[in-house]
């Protein structure tokens, strides 16, 4: 198995002088080394086969024992010394101080047709940052994670990637819902991969140590690899930088809104400086509209991590990073400028974004209005997103086919559409109609757009759930199908339009359809 490793971050950045993989702080260093855990009999589930590809990698690889041994923690590739990052973070809106990748090591960096990617292992053993976590990882989230990095990617979200779902072969000890209940799982380990795993806290960290020296030997490093368009490092430089993290960090946040993807744990650590989805613990899909809703249980009082609040959250996550740049700069205006500018932006892009799920290409006066009713009305009942845009699509500007009748099987109860609320869905319909009067395309061009950013297979809930439910039995057949699925998500695929389906109601309060927790 040959890869083109160019290692860079765990050689020119300062490293944890300590070998010893104990629990502890770690002051000065951007990582510790580490090795990953032996594990007692390791089999691969499933692999990416557009992974393989963008790694230089073959199939004959994949088949090979070096590929198992080394995508499962058994074996360390020549010439490679893995690593964990350190970082700190906000968690819930609380400086937590020292976090670092508890479960994830880093093994190498892979240069392929001009491109770098990191592989890691998550849930490959302990590192000095796992606190008083095992570093292991369970089949369940194992699977989330594989599938919705890719199904994410297929979406056209800035992602992470997946390159390898595997068994350990041990059991991990969980409790699933943090209520006393442990139980032996199916451990597992997912290779994913990215340009960097950088994130906001890898910052915070020294700023928060008040370590300057390392702080810009990060920044100046991270401008060197990842934003090579900024030039040599400066003040400027470091404004600027802020300023495409900004920009990035939005772009991403206006397609999770547009897909209806609820992130479940915006802490300041699981927010990546390139602007890419990382780390997938307590996410969903939104079933009923509803700003409000968030998968994560720990969530479930203040809501903080709610679909609706993402906006916001992000905002502030950019606040707190602001802060920790600013040693740097040593002036406020220039980063609260760019701040303030996030705001304008976002309520441009928002309104772009949603102008394009409705099909709608020429600016006009009431647009917003139009936007925020038909928002109210998705809140009257319980309305499923992802079936409520794509059918929608089918609506005719001519009103040959009543609106509702377009959009009926959205609805949760469509017996709860009389009345009022099936007034009000007719006078929005009305006015959809006269709206779409202005545009120029025909409605079968209208549709063709529509189906472009509104996706009709997402990865809800209880689909996973059905495939962890199938894996715990041993039959990974439902992995690989949704996999497959996935990759097309804007496509009709008539040979698995089930999937294109509501939420059933025996998975309207099962445990990892609509209640997740952080545990892995």
């Amino acid at each position: 198995m040959q890869l083109n490793i160019k290692d860079k971050f765990n050689k020119e950045l300062p490293s944890d002088p300590i070998l010893e993989n104990s629990r502890r702080q770690v002051a000065e260093a951007c990582f510790s080394y580490v090795t990953p855990k032996q594990t007692r009999k390791p089999q691969l589930l499933h692999v990416s086969p557009e992974m393989i590809e963008k790694l230089g990698l073959s199939e004959e690889d994949v088949k090979s024992d070096d590929f198992l041994n080394v995508f499962t923690g058994n074996d360390v590739l020549s010439n490679t010394k893995p690593y964990a990052m350190c970082y700190g973070g906000h968690q819930f809106g609380n400086w937590a101080g020292q976090l670092g990748d508890g479960r994830a090591i880093n093994l190498c960096e892979v240069e392929h047709q001009n491109k770098n990617w990191v592989l890691q292992l998550k849930g490959a053993g302990e590192t000095p940052y796992s606190r008083t976590a095992d570093g292991l990882a369970v089949l369940r989230s194992s699977i989330r994670e594989y599938l919705c990095s890719e199904a994410m990617f297929h979406l056209g979200v800035p992602t992470t990637r997946a390159l390898s779902l595997a068994l350990s072969g041990d059991r991990v000890l969980r409790d699933v819902m943090y209520d006393g209940n442990s139980a032996y799982e199916k451990g597992a380990i997912v290779c994913r991969t990215a340009e960097s795993f950088l994130r906001f806290g890898n910052y915070q960290i020294f700023a928060a140590r008040q370590d300057e020296k390392n702080l810009r030997k990060l920044v100046d490093y991270t401008i060197k690899h990842h934003f090579t368009d900024l030039g040599v490092p400066s003040k400027e430089t470091y404004i600027a930088f802020f300023k495409e993290i900004t920009n990035r960090t939005l772009n991403m946040i206006i397609h999770w809104q547009r897909v209806g993807f609820v992130h479940g744990v915006m802490n300041t650590d699981n927010m990546s400086i390139l602007g890419i989805t990382i780390d997938y613990g307590p996410y969903g899909w939104l079933e009923g509209y509803e700003y409000d809703w968030t998968p994560n249980t720990t969530d479930r009082q203040h809501k903080r991590y709610r679909y609706g609040n993402q906006p916001n959250i992000g905002l502030w996550n950019l606040l707190q990073l602001a802060n920790a740049m600013y040693p740097l700069i040593e002036e406020a205006e220039p980063l609260e400028a760019i701040l303030n500018q996030y705001k304008v932006d976002f309520d441009k892009r928002s309104l772009e974004m949603m102008c394009s799920k409705l099909g709608l290409q020429i600016e006009a006066e009431k647009d917003q209005s139009l936007i925020q009713e038909l928002e109210d009305n998705l809140h009257l009942t319980e309305t499923d997103m992802t079936m409520f845009f794509r059918n929608l699509a089918n609506f005719k500007k001519e009103g040959v086919v009543e609106g509702l009748a377009v959009i009926n099987d959205a609805f949760y109860k469509p017996d709860e559409v009389f009345g009022n609320i099936e007034k009000r869905w007719k006078d929005w319909f009305a006015t959809y109609a006269m709206r779409l009067q202005k545009e120029t395309h025909s409605d079968e061009e209208r549709k063709e757009n529509m189906n472009l950013v509104n996706p009709k297979y997402v990865l809800r809930n209880y689909i996973a759930q059905l495939a962890i439910d199938d894996a715990d039995k041993g039959d990974y057949k439902l992995i690989n199908e949704l996999f497959q699925i996935l990759k097309k998500p804007y496509e009709e695929q008539p040979e698995y339009e089930k999937w294109f389906a509501k939420r059933p109601d025996w998975a309207r309060h099962k445990i990892g359809c609509s209640m997740l927790s952080c545990s892995s």
